[in-house]
């Protein structure tokens, strides 16, 4: 691409959606362009739409938290915990002994999954924050 369809790329990233909007009306009009049959067959809603509105933001980083567990799984519990967290044998069973614990933080929703299910299957009750 040259340079200059760049830098028109790159201002138009800095545009909100009321400018966007109000961009493509006018290069509609400026060129003639009729889009009717561009037009979507399923057509998105939007209720309100504020200059300066900040978009939701959807929680990507969880928390996994062993809450407690039968004493006579402690052992494989201990191992488990181990595998994750990387933990001495000491650390790990004062970390255990120590329960409710984040067994690991800020991790994405499929790995928070994977650990629930591992500490799930030796009987440990397990929650994801």
């Amino acid at each position: 691409m040259s340079t200059k369809v760049l830098e028109i790329v790159e201002r138009l990233k800095s545009l909100s959606l009321i400018e966007t909007t109000e961009l493509v009306k006018k290069v509609k009009e400026t060129f003639n362009i009729d889009n009717s049959r561009f037009e979507v067959k399923y057509p998105f809603i939007i209720d309100h739409i504020y200059d300066n509105q900040e978009v939701d933001n959807q929680q990507t980083e969880f928390d996994v938290i062993l809450e407690e567990f039968p004493a006579h799984r402690k052992i494989e519990i201990l191992k488990i915990v181990r595998g994750i967290t990387g933990f001495t044998l000491k650390d790990t069973k004062s970390f255990v002994d120590s329960v409710p614990q984040t067994v690991k933080s800020g991790i994405a929703i499929a790995e928070a999954e994977k650990i629930k299910e591992q500490l799930e299957a030796a009987e440990a009750k397990v929650s994801i924050k």
